[in-house]
């Protein structure tokens, strides 16, 4: 009987070698090399040429013809949006993303922000940058926290983050709405646990404004896409309900900032936390640093402190997969762009 032949799998990323000794150990028919790369050209051309399997985040080859025996890119991220309209997306081979990954964390992370939010932490940070002790009355005035309890929690994209994040609110007492594109669910095969379903009353995107006018807390956690793209304009700002406050934690896209600002400086929105942004990084100087009001961290929200650990039962179930010739978990609809 003869050896099945050897399938070669690049990482262009940083795992270490415990983490790709046991990727071995788990696919004996693996040939693995990792090059850690920043650019394509970093990549032998020879290496290249031979992969079978790319594990990335931002390095893919140039042209079709660089990767002859390409046959699946797993992604490092849990989007694809910086893919469409690259010449990568129209590879004739099927993308995985890490999706599953961080939906624990990043659910704990917007939980942070609507209770710092709720508990005036903006304004407590600024106190303490002065180091002087407010008055009575500026305390009750300026740091008497929002009620969470019966507050209204509207999620846009209520997949597995949005649904974690709507079990937590829950715990709070909160109302959860969801927005999604469809009241169904996505068909597909997905890495990790499905989240438990908070009680939540579901909205489409053409429900939108009706969505924004009972929101107390708004929290962007949809992938980027035509769709979604410039979905929270100024219109739709203005729709929010009076005292909103709103968490991003998808993509800057999404948000028209300009809008958002407006709305925090005419105290239409009350407050923000924002972790990702238009341009990023998010240049010295930047309005942003410095507005009264909002919360910001550079994009890690969706830090998972156990990612490795984690990407290793996602990847080695994919290349399980893979070799039966099995449906990837993970899989990106290209129609849908995400």
């Amino acid at each position: 009987m003869s050896t099945p032949a050897p399938v070669h799998y690049l990482s262009t990323l940083a795992f270490p070698d415990r983490w790709l000794d046991e990727l071995r150990a788990r696919h004996p028919r693996l040939e693995v090399t990792q090059i850690r790369a920043g650019a394509p050209e970093e990549i032998p051309g020879e290496v290249w040429r031979r992969t079978e399997i790319l594990h990335t985040g931002s390095v893919f080859p140039r042209a079709a013809a660089d990767v002859p025996r390409l046959e699946w890119i797993q992604l490092d991220t849990s989007g694809a949006d910086h893919l469409k309209g690259t010449s990568v997306w129209d590879l004739p081979v099927p993308l995985t993303t890490i999706g599953g990954i961080s939906p624990v964390p990043m659910a704990e992370y917007v939980m942070m922000m609507i209770l710092g939010l709720a508990h005036r932490l903006p304004r407590a940070v600024q106190v303490q940058s002065a180091g002087v002790w407010p008055s009575l009355g500026e305390r009750w005035n300026t740091l008497m926290p929002r009620r969470l309890r019966g507050a209204t929690v509207g999620i846009v994209g209520y997949g597995r983050i949005g649904k974690e994040i709507g079990r937590l609110a829950g715990q709070f007492g909160m109302t959860v709405l969801g927005l999604k594109r469809e009241r169904g669910t996505r068909a597909g095969e997905f890495f990790g646990e499905a989240a438990q379903e908070a009680e939540a009353e579901l909205y489409t995107p053409d429900e939108l404004h009706a969505f924004l006018a009972r929101c107390d807390y708004l929290v962007l956690t949809c992938p980027l896409t035509e769709e979604t793209r410039g979905m929270i304009d100024a219109e739709a700002v203005a729709r929010l309900k009076e005292g909103a406050m709103v968490v991003n934690v998808s993509r800057g896209g999404i948000l028209d900032e300009e809008a958002l600002r407006a709305g925090l400086r005419s105290g239409r929105v009350a407050g923000a936390a924002l972790d990702v942004f238009d341009a990023e990084p998010l240049p010295a100087g930047h309005p942003w640093w410095d507005e009264p009001g909002v919360l910001l961290t550079p994009h890690v929200a969706g830090f998972a402190p156990d990612y490795e650990e984690q990407t290793l039962e996602l990847v080695s179930a994919n290349v399980g997969r893979h070799l039966a010739g099995q449906d990837l978990l993970n899989l990106v609809d290209r129609a849908r762009g995400y």
